[in-house]
């Protein structure tokens, strides 16, 4: 019964990780109207699942830390019922706010769970490995999202300029383009959406893109491309960094070897990510602030890189689909009002 148990637990949280956070890798392209949501939804699910069965090579400390040894007693650590619970209180936490449309981060939700679980139990919790190896990463990554954006984006919005590559306004109705013009106001802008729909009979938006050539190759698809591979990036990132913090509550299960429970985990993950995700990719994408390509592109580079080095340094780095964490975030908000602050005409 205590292994159903932890099984059970385990991978309903694994599959509200899914759920709330698959998306979250892929926000900015499917916000900046690059590909339809199924499309972003299936690269991310693939990218996350790769990046979640690569963990046990590349992230197998984080597998330590979240098992709860260290932070409690071996004993406790081992008890299949402190595992239930953390992964009960966990799962549910991040089950509700997926049912609310809300992007939460599961480290940050793991951390609570883990540090309250051993509180109910009377037993000491070593503070010292918590406030250093969990919160401290966890506080500081809002701030290295903040600066690494604050310094990049501009300095790629200037290339892009110092290239001879300029913006343009598309309307479109749906996946189909009505028309392309220079860029316009933002005033100008709603007027045409306002007429455009009108005359068609049905709902008309706008988003940027860029115009021009690079060498001979088309700015646009160029930068498409890399914001493709930088989204499918990030999710390589989150798979790498999340799956580890869940499937270490299976390990007190007999017989589970740590392939097989990031193997469990990262399927869970994926089977959420396609089934629930709906909510939350549109609360992540097109709620917070609209974003061009440019702007996305940056989002997942930063957040690529902060996770990915989060993950070989074995802190817990809560991905979304923005920075990030050298330990976590639920920092979208924070890296798009960055990009916006930055320069919101990039």
């Amino acid at each position: 019964m205590q292994v159903a148990a932890i099984l059970i637990t385990g991978l309903t949280l694994a599959y509200a990780n899914g759920a709330n956070d698959n998306f979250k890798g892929v926000a900015t392209l499917f916000g900046s109207g690059t590909p339809d949501r199924r499309r972003a939804l299936l690269w991310a699910t693939g990218t996350t699942l790769i990046g979640s069965l690569c963990a046990i090579w590349l992230a197998e400390e984080l597998l330590k830390q979240f098992s709860g040894k260290g932070i409690v007693s071996d004993a406790l650590a081992s008890d299949p019922g402190f595992a239930t619970a953390v992964a009960m209180g966990a799962g549910l936490t991040v089950l509700l706010a997926t049912r609310l449309g809300m992007p939460i981060s599961t480290t940050h939700s793991l951390v609570g769970a883990l540090t309250g679980t051993a509180l109910a139990s009377s037993t000491a919790v070593q503070w010292s490995t918590v406030t250093n190896k969990l919160m401290i990463p966890l506080l500081l990554s809002p701030f290295i999202a903040l600066v690494g954006t604050t310094l990049l984006y501009p300095l790629f919005r200037k290339s892009r300029i110092a290239l001879g590559l300029t913006k343009q306004s598309c309307f479109c109705a749906g996946v189909e383009t009505i028309e392309t013009v220079p860029q316009l106001t933002p005033e100008l802008t709603v007027a045409r959406i306002e007429t455009l729909s009108a005359s068609l009979g049905t709902a008309v938006t706008c988003r940027e893109r860029y115009d021009g050539r690079v060498v001979g190759v088309d700015g646009a698809a160029a930068l498409d491309t890399g914001h493709y591979l930088s989204a499918g990036l990030m999710s390589f990132a989150r798979g790498l960094n999340d799956t580890p913090k869940i499937a270490a509550l299976f390990l007190v299960a007999p017989y589970m070897t740590p392939l097989g429970a990031l193997a469990l985990c990262g399927g869970a993950i994926a089977i959420g990510g396609l089934i629930s995700s709906r909510r939350v990719a549109e609360t992540m994408s097109h709620r917070i602030t609209t974003m061009n390509a440019g702007q996305g592109f940056t989002a997942s580079l930063i957040t690529t890189v902060t996770v990915i080095v989060a993950s070989r340094l074995s802190l817990p780095a809560a991905c979304r689909c923005q920075p990030p964490v050298v330990a976590g975030v639920n920092h979208a908000c924070l890296l798009r009002f960055t990009v916006w602050l930055g320069n919101g005409n990039g």
